[in-house]
């Protein structure tokens, strides 16, 4: 008996010592600072994958994602309407904003119009995993990959000063509004 239970001890500890040394079935636990990095990374690669996704659409006056295709000038309340729904919060004077909260990794959104235009498109990015998308887009990265913009600005928005980078593109002007060098607030679209 003693020798079936040393035999079998000693037959266990060879199998787990072979399968021990396999990676595949037992995966050696990464440093936590290394996923760290990893996420960051990622985060990074989509907020600039968000970043340049602006850059040909701003062209013809739009925005990319769920409202491509509405422009500037052109597309009126009933084709965003027909695009994206009624309002979260409808406007409540003439050029005032209607605003579309995000919600659930949808973007949020405010369109003002003028005669019944699309005036000034907003995008104000998703609430969920905020920095993969316009989060984590920073003063940095938009200089970096779009050079110098054509005009810089700060403003006080209420108890918030606030720092805006313009990039004209075509009739457009694409507008980057940050509370911080590293807090994309939204960005605006507009004619130039």
């Amino acid at each position: 008996m003693k020798r079936a239970v040393l035999a079998f001890a000693v037959a266990g500890a060879a199998c787990f010592g072979a399968l021990g040394s396999s990676h595949a079935l037992f995966p050696i636990p990464q440093a936590h600072a290394a996923s760290k990095t990893t996420a960051g990374d990622y985060a990074a690669e989509n907020a600039l994958k968000t970043l340049n996704s602006f850059y040909k659409p701003a062209l013809k006056g739009q925005f990319p994602g769920a409202v491509s295709g509405l422009t500037i000038g052109k597309s009126t309340k009933q084709n965003v309407i027909q695009k994206i729904g009624e309002p979260t919060v409808p406007g409540k004077s003439s050029g005032a904003f209607d605003v579309y909260g995000a919600d659930m990794g949808n973007p949020g959104y405010a369109f003002s119009y003028q005669q019944n235009k699309i005036r000034e498109m907003r995008y104000f990015g998703t609430n969920v995993e905020r920095q993969t998308n316009i989060g984590g887009i920073t003063i940095s990265m938009l200089k970096q990959n779009w050079y110098a913009p054509n005009a810089v600005s700060t403003f006080k928005n209420g108890k918030k000063t606030q720092t805006k980078l313009t990039y004209i593109r075509g009739d457009y002007k694409l507008e980057f509004i940050f509370n911080s060098s590293k807090d994309l607030d939204h960005i605006n679209l507009t004619a130039k």
